[in-house]
């Protein structure tokens, strides 16, 4: 792991932060989030506290207060610069200051001053902000809260340069505490947790609401995760909610707002023959070298990928185009130019994925973004291009305005790996450039997020998206959210519009129709509405809608053009939502005491995973990386001026038979069954094969039902029915590679392929269902 100021510290300073308690407000798919800092002052100087802590980038910072001594200060939201010089001001002036605001390089970190703490001195920050929950693939809302903040390569202005001290876990001088209250109409039917959790307590007849809470001695060692199932989650609805009295009209807080949740039903269609160019960039920097998670046994992120990248490898279609990049300090491509996809490719790029390793240095992804897209594109192949992180990168703004650059020629998908990942930069550059994003934390398996998006990828482009809406005469739609241009089968579509003019009476109904077209033809899903707004004195709708706003908008504090500064700037304040132009500031004038000394800076100490090894990294002024203890002496350089030597010596202390691999997707004879399919889906009938049947060759072959058939149709259709036999639960992760078999044996089988599967049913006594194969 890689701090950006090389301090690791095991100094016993007083630390003035002695615990966070955060209450959580679940309903429907909306969280409300109000966590307080409580700090104290046990020496006898006056002093300066800095705390630098993780958060959602999807979240909307919306209030912060401090409680001093009974007295609450509520903060301002201001202009960044404005804050800053009030900040100053007031500390100079003797008065108490708290500053709260986003880092610079970062959406999803935050920076909190407490300015003035004298001593015997107790204070309470409060910040609470609202987000939209993700839905899972089975159906579970995912709150996070971030507990984890990996150091992250940064630059000199960044609140994360200042020195923050990094502890071990059990020398963490603070506590957490959590309370959670979850509440659903449609009733919930379980919760869990990747952290211990008191007893949950159900209320209502069909447990409508849920009350449960963080047990004792949280250990920072992973974030804290809750998993809320419902009872129904796919159903489409509108919720309007009323404006904020005496606010000016042309303000966005003043008028009624709706949130549309859309589950358009998507029909699966068969992709073109011709799929498209597939760039998979890979993390190889030296944080890949951690676990997965603090849990025993946990697989190191490398190696987690490297199992991926093959399955990925195995299940792309035949005509595609492909190249794989591993990156770090410097960058690696497997290709000079991206290569069409065969078995003399697959088997080249399989080489060189069991040779990878977590030994590329930094985490520099820009370098490698501008050269993939360089790059000449591919007539007929759109770019689709997949990069894997554990999200430790310099600037997170200046890559996702990269990707964002380019976002009209490709699509990108995004995996955050681990405790910790960028969730600023891993939804960034999915929501910027019409993928998607996933993290995978804990025992949570890589395959099958990542072969759920590759499977995305490989679908139909969903055209002409429209949303239209059908108001009362008077009352008008003003869209808030992003115009829609990418909708995949089986994802939530949520967007956000101001209602404006005369708003009808009570009983009046409006209804919104989503339109699409798929492969020449139309679809439509509508939903009706009720026009009545409700009142929520937290305006958390309005704050969803202007955080919406501003995602699309706010490309950092150095990277947002001035127009949109402007417009980023008005909502910002207008709405209270922060943004990385805007910082609360609060003044306690009352105590105005003049400073006799220079006050005493206490940084706030981050917990660090002992588990993964450290590498201090120090910046000199020219912003370039030294490594302590060794300079990074690799280059960028194509694989063809590697010298044979270097192979050499890599093949010699890396080299991992494929078929021997037992850690890959943990089962023995599945990987060897995976590795021995060849790139256009087929299987040869050999030894290997038939001791993954658990049959001697013989016995396969005599097997056969009919004499002078192609023993390949013979193998490929025993392949594909053992998968379907003992592996049916990792359905999702062969299932592209068991489809490209499968029309493998429609086309060289043709009308003996239902004797081959009749007979191949029988040979491995399976109770498989024969039509699965659709003759």
């Amino acid at each position: 792991m890689v701090h950006p100021c090389g301090l690791l510290t095991r100094r016993e300073e007083p630390v003035p932060l002695k615990s966070i308690s955060v209450t959580l407000s679940i309903c429907e798919f909306v969280a409300g989030v109000s966590a307080t800092l409580n700090y104290e002052n046990e020496e006898k100087v006056p002093l300066e506290a800095f705390f630098v802590f993780p958060m959602d980038e999807d979240s909307a910072v919306y209030s912060f207060e401090a409680m001093v001594d009974g007295k609450k200060i509520m903060a301002e939201l201001q202009d960044k610069m404005k804050a800053h010089t009030n900040y100053e001001n007031a500390i100079s002036q003797g008065h108490q200051a708290f500053l709260l605001e986003e880092d610079r390089c970062s959406r999803d970190v935050f920076c909190c001053n407490v300015g003035n703490l004298h001593p015997g001195c107790k204070v309470a920050l409060t910040l609470k902000y609202v987000q939209e929950l993700p839905l899972e693939a089975d159906g579970a809302l995912r709150y996070v809260l971030p507990a984890i903040l990996n150091p992250r390569y940064c630059l000199s202005d960044s609140c994360l340069n200042m020195k923050t001290p990094v502890v071990p876990l059990e020398d963490l001088p603070y506590t957490l505490s959590v309370v959670a209250t979850i509440s659903s109409q449609h009733g919930i039917e379980r919760i869990q947790s990747n952290c211990p959790l008191s007893p949950i307590e159900y209320h209502g007849d069909d447990k409508t609401s849920a009350q449960v809470s963080l047990a004792d001695g949280h250990k920072f060692d992973r974030d804290v995760e809750l998993l809320v199932y419902y009872s129904e989650v796919h159903t489409p609805s509108v919720a309007v909610e009323m404006g904020k009295p005496k606010t000016d009209s042309d303000c966005l807080m003043g008028d009624p707002s709706a949130m549309v949740s859309f589950y358009p039903n998507i029909p699966e269609a068969q992709p073109p023959i011709t799929c498209g160019e597939f760039v998979f960039l890979m993390d190889c920097s030296g944080s890949m070298q951690g676990p997965m998670s603090k849990q025993d046994k946990s697989q190191l992120r490398i190696e987690a990928a490297k199992e991926t990248l093959i399955l990925l490898l195995k299940s792309l279609p035949i005509g595609c185009y492909f190249n794989i990049y591993g990156f770090g300090s410097s960058y690696e491509a497997f290709f000079p130019n991206s290569v069409k996809y065969n078995q003399h490719t697959m088997e080249e790029a399989l080489r060189r994925v069991n040779l990878m390793q977590a030994d590329l240095g930094g985490t520099e992804i820009l370098r490698p973004l501008k050269t993939i897209y360089g790059a000449s594109s591919i007539p007929g192949h759109p770019l689709q291009l997949f990069v894997f992180t554990d999200g430790e990168v310099i600037d997170s703004f200046s890559v996702i305005k990269e990707v964002r650059s380019n976002s009209l020629r490709h699509r990108c998908f995004s995996f955050g790996i681990g405790e910790g990942a960028s969730t600023s930069l891993i939804k960034g550059i999915a929501r910027v450039a019409g993928g998607t994003s996933e993290f995978i934390t804990g025992k949570e398996r890589m395959q099958s997020k990542v072969l759920r998006a590759l499977k995305r990828s490989l679908q139909p482009v969903v055209e002409d998206v429209s949303l239209s809406w059908d108001l009362p005469q008077g009352l008008s739609a003003k869209m808030l959210s992003p115009e829609q241009t990418v909708i995949f089968r089986g994802q939530r579509l949520i967007v956000y519009a101001q209602l404006t003019g005369m708003m009808p009476p009570a009983e009046a109904t409006g209804e919104v129709c989503l339109k699409y077209t798929l492969q020449g033809k139309s679809f439509e899903n509508k939903v009706t509405f009720s026009l009545q707004p409700k009142l929520d004195a937290n305006l958390t709708i309005h704050r969803l809608a202007a955080k919406s706003f501003l995602q699309t908008k706010d490309m950092g504090f150095r990277e947002t053009p001035a127009n949109d500064k402007k417009d980023v700037l008005k909502v910002s304040l207008e709405c209270g939502v922060i943004s990385s132009h805007t910082a609360f500031i609060a003044i306690n004038k009352d105590l105005n005491k003049p400073v006799q000394r220079p006050l005493v800076r206490r940084a706030i100490p981050r917990p660090i995973l002992m588990s993964t090894p450290v590498v201090m990294s120090s910046y000199n002024r020219s912003g370039k990386t030294q490594a302590l203890g060794q300079k990074l002496k690799k280059k960028c350089r194509p694989p063809e001026e590697i010298s044979p030597e270097m192979e050499t010596a890599r093949s010699s202390s890396n080299r991992t038979n494929l078929e021997t691999r037992n850690t890959v997707f943990g089962n023995e004879h599945l990987v060897q069954l995976i590795s021995l399919q060849k790139a256009n889906g087929s299987w040869d009938l050999n030894e290997g094969l038939a001791v993954v049947l658990g049959m001697s060759l013989e016995d396969v072959l005599a097997a056969l039902p009919l004499k002078n058939v192609d023993s390949s149709s013979w193998a490929t259709v025993l392949a594909v029915l053992w998968l379907h036999t003992y592996n049916k639960d990792l359905q999702y992760e062969w299932e592209l590679l068991e489809r490209k078999a499968v029309a493998w044996i429609r086309f060289h089988a043709g009308s003996i392929m239902h004797v081959l599967v009749k007979a191949a049913v029988a040979f491995l006594k399976s109770s498989v269902d024969p039509t699965m194969f659709a003759f």
